[in-house]
């Protein structure tokens, strides 16, 4: 008996209309693919969208949010006898005047030596003033469905960083800070400079698009068949405006969308079919270039609930999408220490040979060490473990640390036996992303490589595309 297909729901940041766009986006996704949108088995919410995983949590429909946003009165369901007026709820179109100063010291203080490894907008949103607008109207509407606590069901996420730490924080996900509904999703909420950050327990939260637009990346290796991303601030099919205000956010909205469709690449490597909606190219021009312009919203959704549907019926492949053949395995992203004789043996050879050979990999134990980060972070850690691995495999002489990153079958990738012999004394087998690779790794399945600068061991490897094996090899 062949098991049910577990399916997974993105839902993305972009202010007042994104979450217009997206109660017609989910209309229409809910009428092609025949499932009610409160049964998806993970809801990941992110800011704006992060009030929808809310609501669909808590058994809100998708009719209920169509008629609420359409200013229709509602006598049943779970949202009966609840106003939110969207004039005032949100504070208005421009932010309120800020306090002077930064935002977050504490983040940068405690960053300073790894600024580079955190995203760039939760770099700049320490930089930023505090907000001084408030989301109260938002709780109060979470708090209507949820007066207390969680959800009942499992799998609703809601992220937010920490303003404190720089840290992304998924809150409903195990390990994660504890948090009543309505405060997670204020904080999720809270863009940094417009809204004050949301205190929860010790620490400041601010809007969660500040590490990613919508986090994608959380549901990989979460063992779903299907994820579907509804993504307001990400766009495949852009317009030309002419206003230069509209223009910048378009270029944004470009970057948006890059690292949207890399989140997609890392779940897809898991065996996860991805599918990503964005607004078309009707879309933008009802949203304009301000995504909290209150008075497009109701252009917006009745856009969304016809386009949305064109694009579900005929959707464009992704460019990182590739859908599985068969019983073909999944891949898996795996970091491979080397030193300078190593890597010059595989410009040569064109392959990784001598199996089994150690590498570090995000595994099981990697999630469990830290159960509240997400790929990116575990990754992270992966990486870095490679490079304790390849500064004790340096020969006289040598000072760069040097890591290839690549995705191989993960049927070559298997747990390093603690205590088993190794080719390689540097290996350190107790490490919690040590793997052993069974198979040689063609120079082709290498996404990039990553090295000691001219500060060796004292700064975060930098990158270099596998086509700059060459450039990699000068350094040597």
């Amino acid at each position: 008996m062949s098991r049910a297909t577990r399916r997974g729901l993105v839902l993305g940041g972009g202010g007042v209309l994104g979450a217009a766009w997206m109660v017609g986006a989910l209309q229409a996704l809910q009428d092609e693919i025949g499932l009610d949108a409160r049964d998806f088995d993970a809801l990941v919410g992110t800011s704006a969208g992060s009030v929808l995983a809310a609501l669909l949590g808590a058994g809100v429909s998708v009719a209920d949010l169509v008629n609420h946003q359409r200013g229709n009165k509602l006598e049943t369901g779970r949202l009966a006898g609840f106003h939110f007026d969207y004039e005032t709820a949100t504070g208005g179109e421009r932010p309120p005047r800020s306090r002077a100063g930064l935002g977050s010291r504490e983040l940068l203080i405690r960053n300073a030596r790894q600024l580079r490894q955190l995203p760039p907008t939760a770099v700049l949103s320490a930089f930023l003033p505090e907000g001084e607008g408030n989301l109260d109207a938002v709780g109060a509407l979470i708090s209507h469905v949820v007066p207390a606590g969680w959800v009942s069901r499992e799998g609703v996420t809601i992220v937010a960083l920490d303003y404190d730490t720089g840290q992304r924080v998924a809150f409903g996900m195990r390990g994660a800070a504890p948090a009543a509904l309505p405060e997670a999703v204020m904080a999720s909420c809270a863009i940094p400079g417009w809204y004050q950050p949301v205190r929860i327990g010790d620490h400041r939260y601010i809007d969660g698009g500040a590490w990613s637009s919508t986090n994608l990346d959380l549901l990989a290796s979460q063992g779903l068949d299907e994820v579907f991303v509804l993504a307001p601030q990400t766009s495949f099919d852009a317009d030309a405006p002419t206003q230069w205000a509209t223009r910048l956010e378009r270029q944004w909205r470009s970057r948006v969308t890059q690292r949207v469709v890399r989140e997609a690449s890392t779940v897809h490597r898991h065996g996860t079919e991805v599918t990503i909606l964005g607004p078309g190219r009707e879309d933008l021009e009802a949203m304009g270039g301000n995504l909290m312009d209150l008075s497009r919203r109701p252009l917006v959704i009745e856009t969304s609930l016809r386009t949305s549907a064109v694009a579900l019926r005929d959707p464009d492949p992704l460019p990182v999408h590739r859908k599985n053949q068969g019983s073909r395995p999944a891949l898996t992203r795996i970091y491979i220490p080397l030193n300078a004789s190593r890597l010059r043996s595989l410009s040569t050879g064109g392959a990784i040979e001598g199996t089994p050979f150690p590498a570090h990999a995000v595994t099981e134990a990697v999630q469990a060490s830290a159960p509240g980060s997400g790929q990116d972070e575990w990754e992270y850690t992966a990486l870095n473990d490679a490079a304790r691995t390849s500064e004790a495999m340096l020969a006289p002489g040598e000072s760069r640390r040097i890591v290839a990153a690549a995705d191989v079958s993960s049927e070559l990738v298997v747990p390093r036996p603690a205590g088993s012999p190794a080719d390689d004394s540097a290996f350190d087998s107790a490490s919690d992303s040590a793997v052993l690779i069974t198979g040689l790794v063609a120079l082709r399945r290498i996404a990039s490589f990553h090295l000691d600068g001219d500060t060796p061991q004292d700064e975060d490897l930098l990158w270099y595309d596998v086509t700059e094996l060459p450039v990699v090899l000068a350094l040597l």
